[in-house]
């Protein structure tokens, strides 16, 4: 395998480099180097986007006529490269990675018409509704029930862990059209709600990094009489299990290792600025230094798994059940790296601060870099859990890749 990038690839970089220098403003950079999880504020998130959107790099892996780049392989990674070598916001992954690829494969040409030029200048927002109180990773046994009326659904139930639901215009949303059918994945439809429907609830769920409006995530979505038309029904009624697995393999096929490498450089920064407690710094510490070398070695390691997923998306594949394995080690990896981050820091983890973006004239207790590092390692408990959680993972890797 050549993996050396040629001089169009290095050409290619170079301009990505400077477009990203030139692009992300102080401002920016400077919520970015306070995020918990690389999400910073609605407005912060929705600037970015735009000036990817403006330069036609917002959407890597849309095709063409959708309004993606039509980049190969190889640009997609040097992309990505460069957005973690720079540290660039994470975009909102809802709309542009997650609902627009089942649009674009199930939806009607009205709906593609509808919503996919809004995703990709910004200017709608989306939320995903699928979890509900008892089905997470259950998902099969949710129980939205979605009441046909003729030309609509009547829509009634609950959607939890919902992220960034106060932010958002519309909900793709898994509802129960059929209550009794023979089997849990059959009588699930997908459908498309309009946020702004009477019957809607949304209320925060504050969580162990702090209530703080910025930082806001994830909420609790109530339902009552909702009406949603059947045009905003993806593909066809009692299909919607088929096309939630879809969109999973692409929340799940995310690229986990640039972005862990940037990470694990921050770790070594930290180190190298931090006292080991004898009198040295802590980056010269054996045993610490050796955390360090093992999950760069692992990076490495994931880095490679993706490439060769990426070589199949290349030939027209889907990620598949593949997805699965960078879900789980790229999550469990983000999990390790916080906990090293609050190793490093020590004792500058313990104050809490209420809002890492906010400009302050009060003095912080340590470095700037002290004060997400326990609420990015809250954060990260739940990344083996969302979409789908590691044991489920676990389970569609033996059966699907292994074929056990």
């Amino acid at each position: 395998m050549d993996l050396a990038f040629s001089k169009d690839d290095l050409a290619f970089q170079q301009e990505v480099r400077s477009y990203l220098e030139k692009a992300l403003t102080d401002d920016l950079r400077r919520k970015v180097s306070q995020t918990k999880n690389g999400y910073i504020d609605k407005q912060g998130m929705v600037t970015w986007h735009k000036a990817l959107a403006a330069k036609g790099w917002v959407a890597p892996h849309w095709p063409t006529e959708h309004g993606g780049p039509g980049w190969g392989p190889t640009q997609k990674y040097i992309f990505d490269l460069e957005c973690a070598r720079l540290g660039t916001p994470t975009l909102s992954p809802m709309g542009i990675r997650m609902v627009a690829p089942v649009i674009m494969a199930f939806g009607t040409d009205e709906q593609k018409q509808q919503h996919l030029p809004k995703i990709l200048n910004c200017d709608m927002w989306w939320c995903q509704g699928y979890s509900e109180p008892g089905s997470g990773s259950d998902l099969a046994s949710l129980q939205m029930k979605a009441e046909d009326k003729g030309d609509h659904y009547l829509c009634n139930g609950t959607k939890i862990w919902t992220t960034h639901a106060q932010w958002a215009d519309w909900m793709f949303c898994l509802v129960r059209t059929d209550p009794n059918p023979p089997k849990r994945q059959m009588g699930i439809s997908f459908v498309l709600i309009d946020m702004k429907t009477p019957g809607i609830t949304i209320k925060p769920i504050v969580t162990l990094d702090g209530p703080v409006e910025n930082e806001q995530e994830i909420n609790e979505v109530f339902f009552d009489d909702v009406k949603v038309p059947k045009v905003n029904r993806i593909g066809e009624e009692g299909m919607g299990w088929t096309y939630a697995k879809y969109l999973l393999e692409f929340e799940r096929g995310n690229t986990y290792a640039p972005g862990l490498k940037k990470s694990l450089r921050k770790v070594r920064m930290i180190a190298s600025a931090e006292a080991d407690g004898n009198g040295g710094r802590l980056i010269d510490n054996p045993e610490f230094a050796a955390k360090i070398s093992q999950l760069e070695i692992d990076a490495t390691a994931l880095e490679f798994t993706e490439l060769r997923i990426f070589s199949d998306l290349a030939g027209g594949q889907n990620p598949g059940a593949k997805s699965s394995i960078l879900k789980t080690r790229g999550s469990e990896m983000q999990q390790q790296i916080s906990e090293l981050v609050v190793e490093a820091v020590g004792v500058y983890a313990q104050p809490f601060v209420q809002d890492t973006f906010e400009i302050s004239n009060e003095p912080r207790p340590g470095p700037d870099y002290a004060a997400p590092a326990a609420p990015a390692y809250f954060n990260y408990r739940k990344a083996s859990i969302y979409a789908g959680s590691n044991e489920i993972q676990r389970n569609i890797m033996a059966k699907l890749v292994l074929g056990l």
